[in-house]
């Protein structure tokens, strides 16, 4: 099932018949291949594509395709993307009504309609523009979203992140005007007896200027969609009880905006993250790194976690080398790995499996702190892997994976199921991976 989501779907085509006036106005017959999930939810995305304007679509498919693929495909494919305009923010989106023929399976169904609103839940978050998404706002929303749907909420404040030791987050919010914060998200399952959540990390980087490092204007511009990973955490927390999710899950959001200031942090300064490691900063863009260590290190030492995953739109290495279709996955322990990306996968969300090379560990050592946070400047380097290696060290020997987005995180294109701009990509499968636990 890996292989299939990798494989190219067959040439799809739609083909249109008016009826006239009626309940019913149009039949569209759009092409589903070979019938895998895949292709299944690619054609329902080019059905209602072809009839943008409708209000209801009824949708009838064979009784072996998956439901919750059908469900993707048609609420995805006619998703619309967030608008700023003179009478506010709004969705345009016309469609108000599925009705899914057959004897459809009520768990599938269900999956895919909180797939779906944990999809557009983390789109919606990471379009809002940063001149009114900061730390705070976000840290807020969380806790808006944590009473809506039953999770337990705690929020650090940068006078508790100082006293706690977050010195990476710290870090690298300290050069924006609104401080940065640390948001923690408990799902506790009804008759829950264990105590070892499964704890999911997500970056939440409100908006990167890469700092002192500045990035060039085009590089820039997508940066309100760099809190990605944290809206998605966000969003698979808030579908998990909907779900019947049998395991704890814990989230954590380590929220911070990179900015140029007189008070951000220089390349060269020594931070020390959670747990006491200290980091030469070598590169204040790769700032993602920082907090997403302090997130890992609290929960390694402070949750007793089962397992941790963590999501981010991390490098440029990782698009580089796998572009918008492949999101880049590593990992410390293999049963866990497979289970994530299969799950993934499944979701039309495929991860490609990156080996943590021991031979560039050399490359974080730093003459003056325990790491640096990047291989030597200047010099071409596995940059994702590198990052990857950082990570590691701050998970002691909890079975941990990585998901690195930075590829299929955003968009280019308005085709299928995607929009230009954020796509939630991996909310789905890991609420996917969640329920099979």
């Amino acid at each position: 099932m890996l292989a299939d989501a990798l494989e190219p779907p067959a040439p799809l085509g739609t083909l249109l018949i008016p009826l006239g006036a009626g309940d019913v106005r149009l039949v569209v017959f759009a092409g589903s291949g070979a019938g895998s999930a895949r292709e299944i939810r690619l054609a329902a995305a080019a059905a209602v594509r072809a009839v943008p304007q409708a209000t209801t679509v009824i949708l009838d498919a064979p009784a072996d395709a998956p439901a919750d693929a059908l469900v993707d495909g048609t609420v995805l494919g006619s998703a619309k993307p967030l608008r700023w305009r003179a009478a506010g923010p709004y969705a345009d989106r016309t469609l108000r009504r599925i009705v899914l023929l057959g004897d459809r399976d009520p768990a599938q169904v269900a999956l895919g309609v909180e797939g779906c609103a944990a999809t557009l839940l983390a789109r919606a978050l990471a379009a809002v523009p940063s001149n009114i998404k900061n730390p705070p706002w976000l840290a807020g929303i969380a806790g808006e979203v944590a009473r809506e749907h039953g999770l337990g909420f705690t929020e650090w404040d940068e006078t508790a992140l100082a006293d706690a030791g977050f010195g990476g987050i710290l870090a690298v919010g300290q050069g924006s005007p609104t401080p940065p914060r640390l948001v923690q998200l408990d799902y506790v399952p009804d008759g829950a007896q264990e105590t070892d959540p499964l704890v999911l990390v997500g970056k939440g980087i409100t908006f990167d200027t890469g700092g002192l490092f500045l990035k060039p204007p085009a590089g820039m511009l997508a940066m309100k969609t760099d809190m990605s990973g944290a809206a998605i955490v966000l969003a698979v927390l808030a579908g998990c009880r909907a779900l019947g999710v049998r395991r704890r899950v814990t989230g954590l959001l380590p929220l911070a905006e990179n900015a140029v200031g007189s008070a951000a942090y220089r390349p060269s300064d020594v931070i020390t993250q959670f747990g006491g490691r200290t980091v030469e900063v070598a590169n204040t863009d790769a700032e993602g790194r920082l907090v997403l260590a302090d997130a890992l290190a609290y929960a390694a030492s402070a949750l007793s976690p089962r397992a941790l995953v963590d999501i981010a739109t991390l490098t440029g290495h990782a698009k580089i080398a796998l572009s918008h279709v492949l999101a880049a996955s590593y990992a410390t322990d293999e049963v866990l790995h497979n289970a994530v990306r299969l799950e993934c996968a499944e979701a039309g969300e495929p991860m490609w499996a990156m080996p943590l090379v021991e031979d560039y560990r050399g490359g974080l050592d730093s003459p003056i702190a325990d790491l640096t946070n990047v291989g030597p400047i200047g010099k071409a380097n596995a940059g994702s892997i590198l990052a990857a290696l950082f990570l590691r060290e701050f998970v002691g020997d909890i079975p941990w994976v990585h998901l690195d987005i930075a590829g299929p995180g955003r968009s280019e294109v308005d085709t299928g199921i995607v929009n230009i701009g954020p796509t939630g990509y991996g909310a789905r499968g890991l609420l996917r991976w969640l329920t099979k636990e």
